[in-house]
């Protein structure tokens, strides 16, 4: 089995999401992607965390996107194909501009 980082890209940030959310919405909300996580099952390495602000290191120096990253995941499957699948009906996807990208972990070369 291979391991995935899996990326939930937001054109809002979490913080953002999280604070505009009622309690209701919230509740909600986890409740679908716990939903998603049981679905998911032993696939499901780490849940992972909503993010917040990024820095970069070097100061100023950073990559455009075009989104935010609002949080992350660790999957576990045979394919890349296989986590897509898994995160066909995914509630992050039902936000809008929101987007999931999924990359494979790479073995490090034994020195």
């Amino acid at each position: 089995m291979a391991k995935f980082m899996v990326l939930y890209r937001s054109s809002v940030s979490a913080q953002e999401q999280m604070a505009s959310a009622s309690p209701e919405r919230a509740q909600a909300g986890m409740e679908m992607w716990m939903r998603w996580a049981e679905r998911v099952g032993p696939a499901m390495v780490d849940m992972g965390s909503p993010l917040g602000s990024s820095r970069s290191v070097p100061s100023g120096v950073h990559a455009e996107t075009g989104s935010t990253i609002a949080g992350f995941s660790v999957l576990e499957a045979d394919s890349a194909d296989d986590v897509v699948t898994l995160l066909g009906d995914h509630p992050h996807l039902q936000a809008p501009g929101a987007a999931i990208e999924v990359l494979e972990y790479l073995q490090v070369p034994v020195m």
